[in-house]
């Protein structure tokens, strides 16, 4: 068995770099159906990487059904690789075009989402948006701290609309954004960035507190925008991604569509 193995870059992503290089050799066919993957020890050493590194690859490799793993025998390919799972090779995200439209998507899923929250948020909810904010505001901007607490707001702002599916389709976008936000090294620091950043988080806030779907869709679509711009991604042309306003009958219907 021929693997094409090589050491990955360093970086906070280290364990999605090793999944998708994994997941390369599978759909390339030099690891085959009922293969045994290398030991812990030499794929970290294959890699270099530390095998906690490992371990959570392969937890991640396992939870999207490619490998399964028998306590004392070690981790083997799936036998029948389960296509209902949903993943985005981390190489991907590379290309611009691929990267932005990743990001469109996460656009189209978080104004709705916002929209949906100010209907149905709880006090609890808020609470939840209030402290990630809190946690974000306290954090180095453009860190991984402040990323991985900028993506608990968004995730609090997706809990809030009650609708169970929402966050891990949400969370599944924004990870891989983030991801490759990191990869890149695109992520511009500067305190007025910074004061930026927090003035919209907090326009989201206020308009779901409110209880106001359309100034919370507004919010959200304005702060996304600006996200996009920050990570060096054009302005959308897109006739479709203008801001709606009080009379947009798609917003108006949002959660009573939904409800039916």
């Amino acid at each position: 068995m021929m693997l094409k193995l090589d050491k990955v870059n360093r970086g906070p992503h280290l364990s999605t770099l090793v999944a998708s290089s994994i997941t390369r050799e599978i759909a390339q066919g030099r690891l085959k159906p009922g293969d045994q993957l290398p030991t812990e020890q030499a794929l970290a050493q294959t890699f270099g990487v530390s095998r906690n590194v490992v371990r959570e690859a392969i937890a991640r490799l396992r939870s999207e059904g490619r490998i399964w793993s028998q306590q004392g025998r070690g981790a083997f390919v799936a036998d029948v690789p389960n296509s209902t799972v949903l993943t985005i090779d981390h190489d991907a995200l590379h290309p611009a075009e691929a990267f932005r439209n990743l990001f469109e998507i996460r656009g189209i899923l978080e104004v709705q989402i916002a929209a949906l929250a100010a209907e149905r948020r709880t006090e609890t909810d808020l609470q939840a948006m209030r402290e990630a904010l809190a946690t974000m505001a306290a954090a180095p901007y453009g860190s991984v701290t402040w990323l991985k607490t900028d993506l608990e707001f968004h995730r609090t702002v997706a809990a809030a609309t009650q609708n169970t599916y929402m966050a891990p389709f949400l969370m599944f976008a924004s990870e891989r954004v983030r991801d490759s936000i990191l990869a890149s090294g695109n992520q511009r620091r500067s305190d007025d960035l910074a004061s930026i950043t927090l003035g919209e988080h907090q326009q989201i806030l206020d308009a779901i507190e409110a209880g106001d779907p359309v100034a919370a869709h507004k919010a959200m679509h304005l702060h996304l925008a600006g996200a996009a711009q920050r990570v060096g991604l054009p302005p959308a042309s897109d006739a479709s991604q203008s801001v709606p306003g009080d009379d947009d009958p798609a917003l108006q219907k949002t959660s009573r569509d939904i409800q039916k």
